[in-house]
């Protein structure tokens, strides 16, 4: 844990809403919309957009036109765009689609894993070794994600060193960053600063990266939590969209929007221009028929009250 009081002085946000958001809405957006989306979120700053996946369409149909999603947003300048890719056919596409930075995901919890992935946990990572080997040989950044590395909807609280063992692995099979989720939004912050302190005795801080859902209104509490430990890399979704479709009762991601007014509140520099983000998400929300979760979109900024 850095000194008490001590945070960073930048944090990286990384945009998983046109991913992680929109994979867990029940409409299917144009291919359009989407792209509006990505290209205003890119313009408010914001340093990594994760604006796609290649899986199976008939799995997720949400993202089945992403070869053509990124096609499009070739011209795009300023974020780095990523996509999801579960193996390798998953990563052939995006290398033919231009994409130069991929994530791959596995669990902390053999039941979840096999829910989600078909796959447990060795085998995973089996299969990921060829994906970033061949990610780094095409000049792509890889980043991993572990769900579940705190509790799991089937199989309860997960072990710190599960959660140790798999990071382990990731790094030694060359992930450039590793990103530890809160799959149901169940994690504290005491929970959240003893996993990282058991993770940074064998892994350097560097590497970590938090992704909170807030189903149980405990994700900023937990990215603070995070920052006191030396985390500088947080996932966040615009307009608080997502959730997971594999794991019941999971509400949405943190909302870009909340944590940018929180981090901006203290101080803590992220680039990202959080008016451009809500004006984002708000020209989103008439395609998705429903309110956007965030609190801060709900509220705004505050304001005094006149008369």
């Amino acid at each position: 844990m850095t000194p008490q009081g001590a945070l960073p002085a930048q944090v990286r946000v990384v945009e998983v809403g046109p991913r992680d958001g929109l994979q867990n809405e029940p409409a299917i957006l144009p291919l359009m919309t989407k792209q509006l989306f990505v290209t205003r979120l890119a313009a408010a700053g914001l340093p990594v957009i994760e604006a796609g996946a290649f899986v199976r369409p008939d799995r997720v149909p949400q993202m089945a036109d992403s070869d053509e999603l990124f096609r499009r947003l070739g011209g795009v300048r300023g974020p780095v765009l990523t996509a999801l890719v579960p193996n390798r056919r998953g990563l052939d596409r995006a290398l033919r689609c231009g994409v130069r930075a991929v994530a791959v995901f596995t669990a902390a919890s053999e039941a979840f894993a096999l829910r989600n992935i078909n796959m447990d946990i060795a085998r995973s990572l089996e299969v990921f070794s060829q994906v970033v080997s061949e990610a780094h040989a095409a000049g792509c950044r890889a980043r991993a994600y572990v769900s579940t590395a705190w509790w799991c909807p089937y199989s309860g609280r997960v072990p710190c060193e599960t959660v140790v063992r798999v990071a382990a692995s990731l790094r030694d099979i060359g992930c450039d960053e590793i990103a530890l989720g809160d799959t149901i939004g169940a994690a504290t912050p005491m929970e959240v600063t003893a996993l990282i302190e058991r993770l940074t005795r064998d892994l350097p801080v560097g590497l970590l990266a938090v992704h909170f859902h807030d189903t149980r209104g405990t994700a900023l509490a937990n990215v603070l939590a995070a920052l006191t430990c030396g985390v500088a890399t947080v996932d966040a979704s615009a307009g608080g969209l997502g959730g997971c479709p594999f794991a019941p009762g999971a509400s949405g991601n943190l909302a870009t929007e909340d944590l940018l007014y929180m981090l901006h509140g203290m101080g803590i520099e992220t680039g990202v221009d959080l008016d451009a983000v809500a004006a984002a998400s708000r020209a989103l929300a008439p395609a998705l028929g429903h309110p956007m979760p965030s609190r801060y979109l709900q509220a705004g900024p505050p304001r005094a009250v006149q008369g």
